[in-house]
């Protein structure tokens, strides 16, 4: 049994109340090698804001678990270094499908887990939910559940239909299962691709696809039947345009690639939502420059010529994510 405080981690709990009280949600930027990690920290260190570092099970196969537990120790380590003498940094895990998955983690120095128990049936998720909770408050592991379903494909979550959270149920799961945050579904989408072009409208301006507006009315809701109760956007990644072009432009095929738009994203946060997850538009950000470079030095191959350049254009997204979208800059 490892603990998280051991490596200098938090925990969510905190976290989380200042940003319901200040109006503001915390960035949970999801990570699978060195360079985004790099990326993260800088960013978070140079604007003051805390953060999470999100891990999924595809990524934690990937990566290996013993590997991510010191690179975690060595993101604490790394923000002090870069002159943040106390960063609050968590590492959770996103997307918990099973308590076996979930007590690993906290096993392996995790702060936060996610169970996604939503395509269960509602008591099944309760119950679910609640043996994670019952394991991890041991350790002062904070948990994140999760009701109603979103749409689109993110390493091994998928769905093809979104279902909307149902306020009237939010009240009985959070007081049986005990979580310390809800995710929610109000209209985001995993992936790049998140909305289908007959979901959309087209900008007669620039001609690009629109897509629909997220369910304020039901956030409103739920709001209302947990107040200051820490809410959670997942699939809240804006796809930008610029990226997806860059990546066409030096040999991909990105078709009909469309996000969230920031400006809903901004009225979010300054809501009960207090985490915010973006996964795809680091991606995006990371292949653009890496497609760039290489197109434009195709005789290059050293990798640190090529990931050098991809970690900075990352770096300046989620400072761009920090400051104008999230507003969790200067909160250290």
């Amino acid at each position: 049994m490892i603990s998280y405080k051991t490596l200098g981690l938090v925990n969510t709990r905190e976290m989380f109340a200042k940003a319901v009280k200040g109006g503001y949600a915390i960035p949970a930027f999801n990570f699978n090698n060195m360079e985004q990690l790099q990326a993260i920290v800088m960013a978070a260190v140079e604007t003051k804001s805390p953060v999470i570092l999100q891990v999924s099970k595809g990524a934690r196969d990937y990566a290996n678990q013993t590997l991510l537990r010191y690179m975690a120790e060595g993101a604490v380590g790394y923000a002090k270094e870069l002159g943040c003498e106390k960063p609050e940094i968590v590492l959770h895990l996103d997307h918990g499908d099973s308590f076996e998955t979930c007590k690993s983690c906290i096993d392996m120095g995790f702060s936060s887990v996610m169970i996604d128990g939503s395509h269960l049936p509602y008591e099944e998720n309760v119950a679910l939910t609640k043996k994670v909770v019952e394991y991890a408050h041991q350790f002062d592991v904070t948990v994140e559940g999760e009701l109603g379903v979103l749409a689109g494909v993110e390493d091994e979550v998928s769905s093809e239909e979104s279902h909307y959270t149902k306020p009237e149920e939010v009240v009985d799961f959070v007081t049986k299962t005990g979580c310390d945050s809800l995710a929610i579904s109000i209209g985001t989408s995993h992936g790049a691709y998140k909305f289908t072009p007959e979901q959309c409208t087209v900008d007669p301006e620039t001609g690009r696809l629109l897509p629909p507006p997220l369910a304020f009315d039901v956030l409103a809701a739920i709001e209302e039947q947990l107040p200051g109760f820490p809410i959670v956007l997942h699939g809240s990644s804006s796809v930008p345009q610029d990226d997806v072009d860059t990546i066409n432009k030096y040999g991909g095929k990105l078709v009909a690639a469309v996000g969230i738009p920031e400006e809903q994203l901004r009225k979010a946060s300054k809501s009960a939502v207090c985490k915010i997850n973006i996964d795809s538009d680091s991606r995006l950000a990371m292949t653009a420059a890496v497609r760039k470079t290489l197109a434009e030095k195709p005789g290059e191959f050293d990798p640190r010529k090529y990931l050098g350049p991809a970690r900075e254009s990352m770096k300046q997204l989620y400072m761009h994510k920090i400051i104008n979208v999230l507003g969790s800059n200067d909160k250290l």
